[in-house]
């Protein structure tokens, strides 16, 4: 998890900033000394929460707390992200029909959940001196999930494979 750093009272470099108290109203441009010591009157901290600005922007809080709601807002905002996979599919140019439906269908629940497929057909002994039997199964796996899915890889050669990589089509 990435840490959060803030500057706190004496850490603040700047010799003014633009002070906000800690019921979010603002309370003007300060010295940076004066601002702590009346942080420190109600108890508080003195914390920059924008220093980039000009003069940079210091709030009146307290910072554990403030520490502790930002880190529980990050993980949040992490439980919500979903990481796309790339699902693994392989396959031979002489697969029977039957097991094609059976990839088909599981490429299909693949896609819906979101994630990537990747299509890798082995060609096995001498099949590899009949790549066009290979290429149309690919053009028909391509065609039967082209209703769900884009083309992120077109089928590509790598020795004794075919790659090619499908992604879930985009919401418009």
């Amino acid at each position: 998890m990435k840490e959060l750093k803030y500057r706190v009272n004496e850490a603040i470099k700047s010799r003014e900033v633009q002070v906000i108290g800690p019921d979010g109203k603002s309370l003007g441009i300060m010295r940076t000394w004066e601002a702590i010591q009346l942080a420190k009157s109600m108890g508080l901290d003195l914390v920059e929460v924008s220093p980039n600005s000009n003069p940079p922007v210091a709030k009146i809080m307290n910072y554990g707390k403030f520490m502790y709601e930002q880190k529980k807002k990050l993980k949040e905002m992490k439980k919500h992200q979903k990481s796309v996979e790339v699902k693994e599919i392989q396959i031979t140019p002489t697969i029977d029909k039957h097991d094609l439906g059976v990839k088909m269908r599981k490429a299909r629940e693949f896609l819906s959940d979101g994630n990537k497929v990747k299509f890798k057909l082995i060609f096995k002994g001498r099949q590899i001196v009949h790549p066009e039997i290979a290429k149309n199964v690919l053009e028909n796996i391509i065609n039967e999930l082209s209703d769900i899915s884009d083309i992120e890889q077109a089928p590509k050669d790598e020795g004794r494979f075919i790659i090619m990589i499908l992604r879930p089509k985009s919401k418009k």
